[in-house]
């Protein structure tokens, strides 16, 4: 069954032995039903088809990876979980062994910088589409079949059951579908699993890929050839915004970007790939990307909404993995693992569901009890009040502290003359006539309660 069909193909099929491979000979069905290509759905391809079931993997893209915009990185664990001999196999860039956290003011910075053993690897810089592609082959030498540049338009139902897909040509049938369609996920709507998605509970991201030679990427980076670095901006064009910025390093390529929620660039006439082009001409970025050529932009869409934003999960022959189930944790950059684990808990339901032959609404909330148990759910609702507190502080936080920390160290690592003793006095007295002492509670207060919901609550 390694082999990929294109619709024209997936449509002529129905009684042709071909077909009978993946889809059995009464109208079009097959056991599951994936739509989208991306880590979510592939890594429940994986599962289920690793477990001898009939898997599709319906992707409107030209191949799996196509339409797929990310940071930069896949993390070992969750990966190794899922292919555990990923680090042999698969097209990875770097081994990231450091990070790096800059405060960027208007034109100066801070940097805090963690550097670990080369020898471990937390995660690893990718290519999307080389990386997505990669797994796709593994689903179908696992026996999956991938159906590319196929649109579901919607979802088909018998009751309030799911019983199939609607695509633009054809209806097909399955015991389960998954829904791994993305941030957008206009079937998860269909069926009344979530409602619009609020402005604030969705981040714009832009990137480009700026190539560069190797041993530039290296002497700039401080690091060896197989080795790669993270950044994180804070601030610079996004100061008193809620975005960040990323940096990524590839074998011979950067990656940067940002992301900025929805509600930051309304009604503003601020278009996202300005406030990129002002990082990458920032005194401390400027230099790292210098006599790169741009051989790629693309923009993606990221929930944002957190825990107090989730979806409906699972229902009668259907679930919704990845970021068409909001499952990001936006304060660690980390969505591309939650989207592989979550794909293999609803691969590992399936196959729970297809062995009791029983698709019901009951049976696929396995689905949501092995999400609570996982690192998923328990990291979500740790932060499920941050970005309450973001919304609220952003200002605050985003700004007036950012500017603080650049001048603190800018007093601290002056040397003119001036006693020590007054510097610091002069910037205290200054710090608290900004922002006022009634300011400064109210600051803490939220701080204190955010952090009480992340450690005891």
């Amino acid at each position: 069954m390694n082999k990929k069909y294109s619709i024209i193909q997936f449509t002529k099929q129905t009684l042709a032995n071909d077909t009978k491979e993946f889809m059995s000979e009464r109208t079009n069905k097959t056991d599951v039903i994936i739509v989208g290509g991306g880590p979510a759905g592939l890594a429940a391809a994986v599962t289920i088809a690793r477990a001898g079931y009939e898997t599709v993997v319906i992707e409107r893209g030209s191949f799996a990876g196509s339409k797929n915009v990310f940071g930069g990185a896949i993390y070992t664990d969750a990966t190794r979980e899922i292919f555990p001999n990923f680090e042999q196999t698969a097209p990875l860039e770097r081994k990231n062994i450091e990070h790096k956290f800059a405060i960027l003011g208007e034109d100066d910075s801070t940097i805090i910088s963690y550097r670990k053993n080369p020898k471990e690897a937390i995660s690893y810089s990718v290519i999307r589409g080389k990386f997505d592609r990669w797994m796709a082959e593994e689903a179908e030498k696992a026996g999956a079949v991938i159906v590319e540049e196929t649109v579901v338009r919607e979802l088909i139902l018998e009751g309030e059951k799911v019983i199939g897909v609607r695509t633009e040509i054809e209806d097909y049938y399955a015991n389960i579908v998954i829904l791994a369609d993305g941030v957008n996920s206009l079937l998860s709507k269909q069926i009344g699993f979530r409602k619009d998605i609020k402005p604030k509970d969705v981040a714009l991201s832009v990137k480009e890929v700026i190539k560069l030679d190797k041993n530039i990427i290296n002497d700039r980076f401080l690091i060896n050839d197989d080795e790669g670095c993270i950044y994180e901006l804070f601030g610079g064009s996004m100061l008193s915004k809620l975005g960040l910025g990323f940096i990524y390093t590839n074998k011979d390529s950067v990656s940067i970007g940002l992301g900025i929620t929805l509600d930051e660039l309304n009604g503003t006439g601020i278009k996202p790939y300005e406030l990129l082009d002002k990082i990458k001409e920032h005194p401390t970025i400027a230099p790292l990307i210098k006599g790169g050529e741009t051989v790629e932009y693309s923009a993606h869409l990221i929930p944002e909404g957190g825990y107090k934003k989730l979806p409906k999960l699972s229902g009668a022959g259907v679930m919704v993995a990845g970021d068409a189930a909001m499952l990001v944790n936006n304060m660690h950059w980390e969505g591309t693992n939650l989207a592989m684990i979550s794909g293999k808990i609803a691969g590992e339901t399936a196959v729970f569901a297809l062995s009791k032959n029983d698709f019901s609404e009951k049976i696929l909330a396995k689905y949501n009890k092995e999400l609570e148990k996982s690192f998923i759910m328990k990291d979500l609702y740790t932060y499920r009040n941050l970005m309450d507190v973001m919304h609220d502080k952003k200002s605050v936080f985003m700004d007036f502290y950012f500017k603080k920390i650049n001048a603190f160290f800018e007093m601290f690592t002056s040397v003119n003359g001036i006693p020590k003793r007054q510097l610091y006095r002069t910037f205290i007295f200054d710090f608290l006539k900004e922002r006022g002492i009634c300011g400064l509670l109210s600051d803490g207060w939220s701080v204190l309660k955010l952090i009480w919901s992340i450690l005891i609550k």
